[in-house]
């Protein structure tokens, strides 16, 4: 997932993937949903982003990963 946001326009957009959208269903007022011509979700995008939510918040992530992952040797 790849997010991305706009400060000029306010807008916050999340990637899903790498299917292209073809299509966009608005959920509520400045929230659309991206669809592919088959269906699957391909991208939210929110408008007045800034309004609706906490920006620092879904702009900061953490990753954790299994330590035991980390020094397992691959075959």
């Amino acid at each position: 997932m790849n997010v991305h946001y706009d400060e000029s326009v306010d807008t916050l957009y999340l990637k899903l993937g790498e299917d292209e959208p073809d299509g966009v269903i608005e959920t509520a007022e400045g929230v659309n949903i991206d669809t592919t011509a088959e269906g699957k979700l391909a991208g939210i995008e929110i408008l007045k982003a800034s309004q609706k939510i906490n920006m620092n918040t879904i702009l900061s992530y953490t990753l954790e990963l299994d330590q035991d992952l980390l020094t397992k040797k691959i075959a």
